[in-house]
């Protein structure tokens, strides 16, 4: 009987480390194709640089250079990124930002980052924003449009 018991605790708490193991949802993007906002920003600030192809897909287009697709959460922006994205060249360098809310609980940039991933991007950054687009871009003093 006691071995019994022992044995039904040990498979509760294998099924249950499995069960959290399934919440955790694993992130679109590498820790490699996370840029940090100072590297952006030198590459825009610096004029013999090669830019890359800089996509606002949150509520506002608020780096310089940056074009706006909208909000990553919606369909039709998603499909908007998608028909950018397919005049481009799969070998450019494309940084998506947003910048809405702490980064782990923004809706936009995981859906974008994924159709960015499925289209074959091989450079394909995620700007690292931890907490919003004023504290971590323009509160620096980085460059805006």
């Amino acid at each position: 009987m006691k071995n019994i018991k022992q044995y039904l605790l040990l498979f509760s708490l294998i099924l249950l480390s499995a069960g959290l193991r399934a919440q955790e949802k694993a992130e679109p993007w590498t820790a490699s194709q996370l840029m940090p906002t100072s590297e952006l920003a030198a590459l825009i600030n610096d004029p013999a640089a090669k830019k890359p192809l800089i996509i606002n897909i949150g509520p506002q287009a608020v780096i310089k250079g940056s074009v706006d697709v909208g909000p990553g959460q919606e369909k039709d922006n998603i499909k908007k990124l998608e028909k950018m994205l397919s005049k481009e060249d799969k070998n450019r360098e494309v940084v998506l930002y947003c910048g809405c809310c702490p980064f782990d609980k923004c809706p936009n940039i995981r859906p974008a980052f994924s159709l960015i991933k499925e289209k074959g991007f091989t450079k394909a950054k995620l700007l690292d924003v931890p907490k919003n687009i004023k504290t971590n871009w323009i509160d620096p003093g980085y460059p805006v449009n």
